[in-house]
């Protein structure tokens, strides 16, 4: 199929399946004239890229991760390992952001007492 299928049955746009391309995530051969033809199985590795994406990965996080996530013969408990990983990481950067969160929440706080402490006349 033709990039543009690709992109209609996906819902994931030209740049993005050529970029995915660039990056290695996704192959594709190529006609005589150069255009771009996508294997069926394309239309479930660019939804795997996209759910990937959405949990936070990059594309080069992604690149290594891949051939083990689409090849059973090849799937180990190593995918396993940095899959969990990446989601220690995520966790510990949730709790980093929610501590900077509260903070700004007690800034903020700090600053209404102020405000509300003020003499009018001053």
């Amino acid at each position: 199929m033709r990039i543009g299928e690709l992109s209609a049955r996906t819902g994931v746009s030209a740049r993005s399946i050529r970029y995915y391309e660039q990056q290695g995530l996704l192959a594709a051969m190529r006609t005589a004239s150069g255009q771009r033809v996508f294997a069926e199985s394309a239309v479930d590795r660019v939804r795997l890229i996209q759910r990937l994406f959405d949990a936070g990965l990059s594309s080069r996080r992604m690149a290594e991760l891949l051939p083990c996530v689409t090849d059973p013969e090849i799937r180990t408990s190593w995918l396993t390992d940095r899959l969990r990983e990446e989601r220690t990481r995520m966790t510990a950067e949730m709790a980093r952001l929610a501590h900077a969160v509260a903070v700004l929440d007690d800034v903020v706080s700090d600053m209404s007492v102020t405000e509300d402490t003020r003499d009018p006349a001053a």
